[in-house]
């Protein structure tokens, strides 16, 4: 009835959301089906090997739905380096919360450490998804196609007109870096305000917890039968937790987009900004290929400090020919 009265008020209203929650709903029934029987074997077998590869997994589906389905915009290698900052970020704080605040011997007693990874990527995932967005949007350029009237001729003739904007933070940047600012420096003030967006909503999630709202966590615990006090202890964990992974994941992620878009010779990037969402096959050929050109740029090295590249025309030519 809930589903329904929605779908309604957005059908009165035309809010064009009905596609949107008939997927999202959809989503929802199959996603959980499936992890309640991956988590039921999964907690039979208990094996830390299993485990890892179900929290790698969840980090790669994390990442994948921040790109490809949440992203309006992106930027070269936004993959691998958002793939990087939420891994790290959220195995760090669930292994050292699950060993020590937790108490948890071994740390990847599947019970608890998988779900406490599942509510680490969830707020991560948004955290960095806004971060990320910020950065973007402040460094965007617009081109818009106006129609204008040639003075010379009829008013009813127009031109297209292309017309170049940029962000005032987009100005600012380009105008420290011609001054001779590195590009920490030039980037310090839209790093700043990406990071408090992004923070923002877990700072108000916990300064609202347990006076007005009861999180999902302890609700769970507390209908489960658990007593209210080791609820609300493990509730604060995770809250702590999650407000750790959050920021580290937050942090870097911007910092990495901000050196992807100012690069080394402090020249500001933005045909870096790729508008739309990409191809997932497109960018594992792209991995692909810069992977192979770092091979053989080790191997380069390799032969070269060794002393088995061979100075001779012939030698050159033919380690050459095989290495390109």
């Amino acid at each position: 009835f809930s589903f329904a009265n929605t779908g309604a008020i957005s059908l009165w209203l035309g809010l064009r959301l009905e596609k949107s929650l008939f997927i999202a709903a959809l989503r929802c029934i199959v996603q959980l089906t499936i992890m309640g029987y991956v988590l039921e074997d999964v907690f039979r077998i208990r094996h830390p090997a299993l485990v890892i590869f179900m929290a790698c997994v969840l980090i790669f589906l994390g990442t994948y739905e921040i790109i490809y389905n949440k992203a309006k915009r992106t930027y070269n290698g936004m993959f691998l380096s958002v793939l990087v900052s939420m891994g790290a970020s959220t195995m760090l704080v669930g292994v050292l919360g699950s060993r020590y605040a937790m108490n948890q011997i071994p740390f990847w007693e599947p019970v608890k450490f998988i779900p406490s990874m599942g509510m680490l990527l969830g707020n991560c995932m948004s955290g960095m998804a806004v971060g990320i967005s910020t950065v973007l949007t402040q460094l965007r350029i617009l081109l818009c196609v106006e129609p204008i009237s040639h003075s010379s001729i009829s008013s009813s003739n127009f031109y297209l007109s292309i017309r170049r904007h940029t962000s005032d933070n987009k100005d600012k940047v380009e105008m420290s870096l011609s001054y001779g600012a590195t590009r920490w420096e030039a980037g310090r003030p839209i790093m700043i305000e990406a990071i408090r967006l992004a923070m923002l909503p877990t700072i108000n999630q916990m300064s609202v917890i347990g006076l007005i709202a009861i999180p999902g966590m302890m609700t769970g615990q507390i209908i489960g039968g658990a007593p209210v006090m080791d609820a609300v202890k493990y509730q604060q964990i995770i809250m702590f937790m999650i407000s750790a992974s959050t920021g580290l994941g937050v942090v870097s992620s911007v910092v990495v987009c901000l050196l992807t878009l100012i690069d080394n010779k402090a020249r500001l990037r933005p045909e870096r900004i790729q508008q739309g969402r990409p191809h997932l096959w497109h960018d594992i050929k792209i991995g692909l290929t810069n992977l192979w050109h770092g091979i053989k740029k080790l191997v380069r090295c390799g032969f070269t400090r060794k002393g088995y590249w061979d100075s001779s025309a012939e030698d050159t030519g033919e380690w050459a020919r095989l290495l390109s």
